[in-house]
């Protein structure tokens, strides 16, 4: 994915068609090395190909599938459901659970001493 995000990247900063090169230097000049198997596939992939036309090509596919924003999960049958609503509860009072910051802020100026 790193090396389809660089190589996305580099179009749009215009380089028209990256070499497997240009993503292994941008990848490298933030510490990340590049797998060379992907990487060479992913050229392969992308020769003679426009990187706008393969997007509009993926959006037609994916509006093919529907899809929409979904209704949410199906309502918990029986007990289930007490279940559920336990397991709730349970996550809300952990939540409201007060943090102790152990004297955490003593360094912006609320306890004793210090100029700070």
């Amino acid at each position: 994915m790193r090396h389809l995000a660089v190589y996305m990247m580099l179009v749009l900063g215009g380089n028209a068609s990256p070499s497997a090169e240009d993503v292994t230097k941008a990848l490298s000049s933030v510490g990340i090395e590049a797998d060379e198997a992907r990487l060479s596939q992913l050229i392969a992939e992308m020769e003679g190909k426009d990187l706008n036309e393969v997007m509009e090509a993926g959006k037609k596919k994916l509006a093919s599938l529907g899809g929409g924003g979904g209704g949410g999960a199906p309502a918990a049958g029986g007990a289930a459901g007490g279940a559920a609503a336990e397991a709730v509860e349970e996550k809300k009072e952990e939540e409201e659970e007060e943090v102790d910051m152990g004297g955490g802020m003593d360094m912006f100026g609320g306890g004793e001493g210090g100029d700070y």
